[in-house]
């Protein structure tokens, strides 16, 4: 049986100790596949909280677990982090930030250490209120996400063999329940020409040329693209441009652009490769459409090659991990919580998109300060976010019941 009250007086005892740890990550630079320190100080915390047994697999995911129970349980934070950008937009250091009696301002705030600090402290109220029952939970801090979402998840199923009932999202929520969002895709769209001396460009066929009445078109096609009433509407924009020449005295001999295809639900990775091949400019042009590829090395070293698609994911409002955060929500705050979905993307595309492990969303913070200078989070919501996660596995077991 949980004493509510007594979670939300120990997550509120808590508070300061959370606000420290999450400053101590934040002045620890952690970009995507340079994590090793913040993972180290993660080790540190896990450490003192007096987790059962703390892991740092090949990969560089850190992954604490608590119990030995016979249902497994996960809650995931990923602790890279974007870069700052332009240093000018920022009012503060992003790394040594700032701190009130309300806000922590700094790179990682929402997106996505907040989350991180909460989890951990949650532990620490189910081991001092003893409330896991038969459950094994896992506390996962990865890598890479924001590189490459979900390929720290990929590693953690196929090789670490952890496969949970369902996972908890701690991205931030803004204290709501979200339980999906589209999936993405990284697509690319060639064209070749051939090079020749820029006096005289008719010699030659310029590759950025053909690209152009393909841009048009690609415009078009978000227009026209699927909606859904959960998720909304599929979308896709040019990201990126390249091309290849000489010189710059020359015809350009190749140009490529990249996609950033969001999918809602229905829409395949095929349909969308084929709805650009389809297009009236890339078949006069004879363009060539593809998926990115992802190999880039992790802080340890290792590769895991994957393909740039992560699908999309959504549960249903009465599964029973929806349910199991509704219900410790309700008893903790007295009121109906807000169920709703993320806008960007999450490491659910890889459990739930790929391996259809259920997967629900609850975090501190808010989405609009991801990647955003002058990133903040809410002490508060820290705090409630903790007594939500100290909860979850005892709410669960008793809806199994």
């Amino acid at each position: 049986m949980i004493d509510y009250s007594k979670v939300n007086d120990l997550a509120k005892q808590y508070r300061s100790d959370m606000s420290e740890f999450l400053r101590d990550m934040i002045r620890i630079p952690s970009e995507s596949c340079d994590e090793e320190k913040v993972v180290l100080r993660i080790k540190e915390e896990m450490e003192k909280v007096g987790f059962d047994e703390i892991i740092i697999d090949p990969m560089g995911n850190i992954i604490g677990r608590l119990g030995n129970g016979s249902h497994i349980i996960a809650m995931d934070a990923h602790i890279d982090t974007v870069g700052v950008g332009n240093i000018d937009n920022w009012n503060y250091d992003p790394y040594k930030g700032f701190e009130d009696d309300d806000i922590i301002i700094g790179r990682g705030g929402s997106d996505q250490e907040g989350g991180m600090a909460s989890m951990i402290y949650g532990a620490r109220i189910i081991k001092e209120l003893d409330i896991l029952d038969d459950v094994t939970l896992y506390i996962t801090g990865t890598v890479m996400e924001e590189d490459c979402d979900g390929l720290c998840w990929q590693y953690l199923i196929n090789e670490m063999n952890i496969k949970p009932e369902f996972v908890v999202i701690t991205e931030p929520t803004s204290l709501n329940i979200y339980r999906g969002h589209r999936g993405r895709m990284e697509i690319k769209v060639e064209t070749t020409g051939i090079s020749c001396h820029g006096s005289a460009p008719e010699r030659g066929e310029n590759a950025i040329y053909k690209m152009a009445p393909i841009l048009m078109e690609l415009e078009s096609l978000h227009q026209r693209l699927r909606d859904d009433k959960f998720l909304g509407k599929g979308s896709l924009t040019v990201s990126e441009i390249f091309h290849s020449s000489p010189s710059r005295c020359a015809v350009a001999d190749d140009c490529s652009i990249s996609i950033d295809r969001r999918l809602t639900h229905g829409e395949t990775w095929e349909g969308a490769i084929k709805e650009i091949e389809g297009l009236q400019a890339v078949q006069i042009s004879n363009a060539k459409v593809s998926l990115y590829d992802y190999q880039r090395e992790s802080y340890t070293g290792l590769v895991y090659p994957t393909q740039c698609y992560f699908p999309t994911w959504v549960i249903p409002e009465d599964h029973i991990a929806t349910q199991t955060l509704q219900e410790g929500f309700r008893n903790l705050f007295g009121k109906e919580p807000i169920t709703d979905k993320w806008t960007f993307s999450t490491n659910g595309v890889s459990i739930m998109g790929r391996y259809n492990i259920p997967c629900i969303g609850f975090g501190p913070g808010h989405e609009e300060e991801a990647h955003a200078p002058n990133e903040k989070t809410w002490k508060d919501e820290l705090v409630a976010a903790a007594a939500v996660y100290a909860v979850i596995p005892q709410n669960y077991i008793d809806l199994l019941k």
